[in-house]
């Protein structure tokens, strides 16, 4: 049997902020839990409270049966991690840090001919033995063969940073539904999925026996696989949950007729208080002059008090006010002209145009050079004139290719990283970096700063360094920053990854506005609607264009 019960979990920020005040649901066996919410009500903490990483201030978290993680940082490794590092990070505890002190050991005696050296590890690799370590690699194996299509013994020694974010996740997400823990908790695990993988999650977690508690954006994926879904709503004295007892596609309207129902009862609540205090108020006036009153004015003062103190309903849920407004302005008709372009190892040589005003959508499978083209772009094309170049100090790397990429008069390209990677951000306060702007954007007054990120729902974090900021508010923040550069081409690497719902919708709203051109590379089957043009980088290393989204297209056949 495995389950979770979360009760009354409370938590404080370390500047004494209530980040969550009072979470109680059920998780059970069988189950597969959806945790959504606005970014920045704790979900993450919630997670680390429950796997037992953070204690909570207040409130008790039970749990029966092994339990497996997949952490939020999967997909973003970039240190010098391996695969069997990642693989190593799904296995028990126990486990984990017998494979440190081997791989401690053996770096001892590569260096070292002490016997006790020798020994030590001799033990340590009998340890590894007894607690079942070998018994692991041939599952491996299999692992490997299915997220990278090598056997582990090739792919163990290989940096997890050279595995696409999907490949990370993939990998991990492999092992942990193979393994032996019958619970799971899963911390974004269809970010950096590419379609075909977002749809075998959806089938593992439609036939896995395991319980699952998983954190997820995503509104297909959401509608698809989770079975119950719990709310994390922001309240003044901390996040609270309040369950549905379905899928998603009946969610929206349930929590719509929740939503009313608590504005019903605060309003008969509020006429009811009123009433009372206003009866209070005729007996105090005629007690002053009849004693026969008395009585009544005490004992409506002390219905007052009882209707007080049993306090009014349940408040209805904070909404958070997101109202994205990409400016953009006009350019030459012809925004994007690539001829004869070949990304050096990834895509064969394609031609094609995109015009003033197209929203085109970027698809395929990860790994076959999408970002890639994106970064092309977003560094200006192939040699760029001064004007192309991009309206913020992101890091981009260059791209390989042959053929070219020209960009259109007075195009100036925005890129929104994947990775949310922006040290040129680190250590500075987002009114810090809206008050002193930089060499692409005026500095803002600091009540328009302030203003600024009222419309993006970060007022609350104003104060806060960039790198402090949830995965959802740095997104947040940094197509606030797109907005004030002038950019007029915005180059969107899975935008909507770490945004919650409400906020993924505003995006949609400021896209749809927005007069420029987009281009997007998403997996975000619901997101990708709202374009008009599809280039599906395919498996056989063309790149065509499609009318409807294509979301079949496997792995591209290259040595790996």
């Amino acid at each position: 049997m495995a389950h979770i019960d979360v009760s009354d979990i409370q938590y404080f920020l370390s500047d004494g902020t209530q980040l969550l005040g009072g979470v109680s649901f059920k998780v059970t066996e069988g189950s597969k839990t959806a945790l959504i919410g606005p970014n920045g009500t704790g979900k993450t903490t919630l997670f680390k409270i429950i796997a037992g990483d953070l204690k909570a201030d207040h409130g008790a978290v039970n749990r029966s049966g092994s339990l497996g993680i997949m952490r939020q940082f999967i997909g973003q490794v970039r240190d010098e991690s391996t695969v069997r590092d990642l693989l190593l990070s799904t296995a028990t505890p126990q486990l984990s840090a017998i494979a440190e002190r081997v791989a401690t050991l053996e770096a001892k005696m590569l260096e070292s001919e002490d016997e006790k050296v020798h020994m030590k590890y001799a033990e340590a690799i009998i340890e590894w033995g007894d607690a079942g370590g070998y018994e692991l690699e041939p599952a491996w194996d299999k692992v490997c063969m299915a997220a990278l299509g090598v056997e582990f013994e090739a792919a163990a020694g290989r940096l997890a940073s050279t595995l696409s974010g999907g490949e990370q996740k993939r990998l991990v997400l492999e092992a942990l539904f193979a393994g032996p823990d019958d619970l799971l908790l899963l911390d974004e695990p269809d970010n950096y999925l590419d379609v075909p993988g977002k749809q075998w999650l959806e089938q593992r977690l439609n036939e896995s026996a395991k319980t699952v508690l998983f954190i997820s954006h995503d509104r297909e994926l959401l509608d698809n696989a989770a079975t119950r879904i719990a709310t994390l709503e922001p309240g003044h004295s901390g996040a609270t949950a309040w369950v549905h007892g379905g899928s998603f596609g009946s969610y929206v309207e349930a929590r719509r007729e929740r939503n009313e129902r608590f504005e019903e009862l605060r309003k008969r609540w509020d006429e009811e208080h009123a009433k009372l205090k206003e009866l209070v108020n005729m007996y105090k006036t005629k007690a002053a002059f009849r004693s026969d009153m008395a009585n009544r004015y005490h004992a409506a003062q002390t219905r007052l008090e009882k209707f007080l103190q049993d306090g009014p309903p349940q408040a209805i849920p904070l909404e958070q006010n997101v109202q994205m407004r990409l400016k953009g302005g006009r350019t030459a008709k012809r925004a994007v002209v690539a001829e004869r372009l070949e990304l050096t190892g990834l895509m064969k040589p394609f031609s094609n145009e995109i015009w003033f005003g197209d929203r085109v959508a970027v698809l395929g499978s990860n790994g076959s050079g999408k970002s890639h083209f994106l970064r092309l772009l977003a560094s200006g094309g192939t040699d760029p004139e001064r004007e192309h170049l991009p309206v913020s100090d992101v890091e981009i790397a260059p791209v390989n290719h042959a053929g070219t990429v020209k960009l259109g008069a007075r195009i100036r390209p925005g890129y929104f990283a994947q990775t949310h990677t922006r040290p040129d951000l680190f250590g500075r306060t987002l009114l810090e970096i809206l008050h002193r702007g930089d060499e692409h954007r005026s500095g803002l007054p600091r009540e328009a700063a302030a203003a600024a990120l009222d419309g993006y729902g970060l007022a609350g974090q104003s104060e806060q360094k960039f790198e402090s900021l949830s995965g959802g508010q740095q997104a947040r923040f940094q197509i606030l920053l797109l907005q004030l550069s002038g950019a007029t081409l915005l180059l969107l690497d899975e935008p909507t990854d770490n945004l919650d719902l409400h906020s993924g919708e505003a995006l949609e709203r400021a896209i749809n506005a927005f007069e420029g051109t987009v281009v997007a590379v998403t997996h975000d089957r619901w997101f990708a609607r709202s374009f008009d043009r599809f280039w599906v980088f395919g498996a056989d290393g063309r790149i065509y264009e499609s009318d409807t989204p294509v979301w079949d297209e496997q792995r591209v056949q290259r040595q790996r």
